[in-house]
């Protein structure tokens, strides 16, 4: 305790106006930080209101999941999209928005990102499968961005159904597929039939030439022997335009063509290999799987110079497997930009059917195109 026994009046007057100055003072810097802290959490508030309203007006859908892939927030956009409230959600793990196998894979994905930092959607965003509370699944697009807290992570979800956007690109494909089975039509019945009229006619002609002058007949066998030609290539072509029969084994014959057209087309070896029998009743997926083995064979022969092309057909546990492989110079290892359309074209076919694409390089040379697809029998 301070001993003020020894002091002056005027030393005590001043030690007390000393004192209620440094009160003053800390009163003053009291009430600023007071006011300072009012402010900041109003701010905050805000901010947190603001976001709030973001959140709950977008159009998106919206999910904020833990390290461990607990959901933590789910907005009105997601409610509707997935049927369930936040409140049926919002503690529970985010799988539970998945059908398997994602549902089953989805908890070692996290892991392994967490552990290795290799990220398969973080960062990228792509195409998924959806479940809803009833059961349902529909596609969706979903990019994923992490978030690093002070001590821990989050991982934010945006969730776009696209369920009318795949029904109409199905509907652009199924048109365009229509057409050119059409217009493949129109050149088998008709081209090719007046194709094969002057192929008579030139043939009678050139029997008729014979027997006044040899070497004005041979021109008109000659002239008979290209018609021949152009009603082959023209019924390829129908063919190529409109290449899956009706049937179930639809697929399987097409492919068996082709590869006997590409043989003769392209002076190169190709061939169609299976174990057994793949049948499809689906027609539209027969066509999609058609069209892209032509497009992987057509990569092959022009851009891959290959000279051997082998075309698998296997049945699997959960699916089936189609793969073409050739001997040619190899896919490059990394894709370059702008990759060429047939190849987004390819991937694009794959996705509309449900199946899995990769193309990557073969063991030593060359390049395999596999689509994994499921089981349509």
């Amino acid at each position: 305790m301070t001993d003020y026994a020894g002091l002056t009046r005027d030393q005590l007057i001043e030690r007390l106006q000393l004192l209620e100055e440094t009160i003053a003072a800390n009163t003053l810097q009291q009430a600023e930080r007071t006011l300072e802290g009012r402010r900041t959490q109003t701010a905050l508030l805000d901010s947190e209101e603001h976001l709030r309203a973001i959140l709950e007006t977008a159009v998106e859908g919206i999910i904020t999941i833990d390290e461990r892939g607990l959901i933590e927030s789910f907005n009105l956009a997601a409610e509707r999209t997935f049927g369930y409230a936040a409140s049926e959600v919002i503690g529970r793990n985010v799988s539970l928005l998945m059908p398997a196998p994602y549902r089953q894979e989805h908890d070692s994905y996290l892991a392994n990102y967490q552990r290795t930092g290799h990220a398969k959607i973080i960062g990228i965003g792509r195409e998924v499968i959806g479940q809803r509370k009833d059961g349902t699944t529909f596609p969706m697009d979903l990019a994923v961005s992490e978030v690093r807290l002070a001590n821990r992570r989050v991982f934010t979800g945006f969730v776009r159904d696209i369920t009318e956007r795949k029904r109409l690109e199905r509907e652009i494909l199924e048109i365009s597929e229509l057409e050119q089975r059409r217009i493949g039509q129109d050149l088998h019945d008709g081209l090719c039939q007046h194709l094969a009229g002057i192929e008579l006619m030139s043939e009678v002609l050139a029997r008729r030439l014979a027997k006044k002058a040899k070497s004005e007949g041979e021109q008109a066998a000659k002239i008979a022997a290209r018609v021949r030609e152009g009603i082959a290539q023209t019924r390829m072509l129908a063919r190529g335009l409109s290449p899956v029969a009706l049937e179930t084994n639809g697929l399987m014959s097409a492919l068996q063509e082709l590869a006997v057209t590409v043989t003769k087309m392209f002076d190169i070896a190709c061939s169609l290999q299976y174990d057994q029998p793949v049948l499809l009743r689906d027609h539209v997926m027969a066509t999609h799987l058609y069209r892209i083995v032509q497009e992987a064979i057509n990569n092959a022969v022009r851009h891959g110079k290959a000279k051997a092309v082998a075309i698998g057909l296997q049945r699997q546990n959960h699916g089936n497997s189609l793969t073409v492989i050739d001997d040619g110079v190899g896919f490059p290892k990394t894709r370059p930009d702008g990759s060429g359309m047939g190849l987004r074209i390819m991937e694009y076919r794959a996705r509309m059917i449900g199946a899995e694409l990769e193309i990557r390089r073969a063991n030593g040379k060359g390049t395999v195109v596999k689509c994994v697809f499921p089981d349509n029998l």
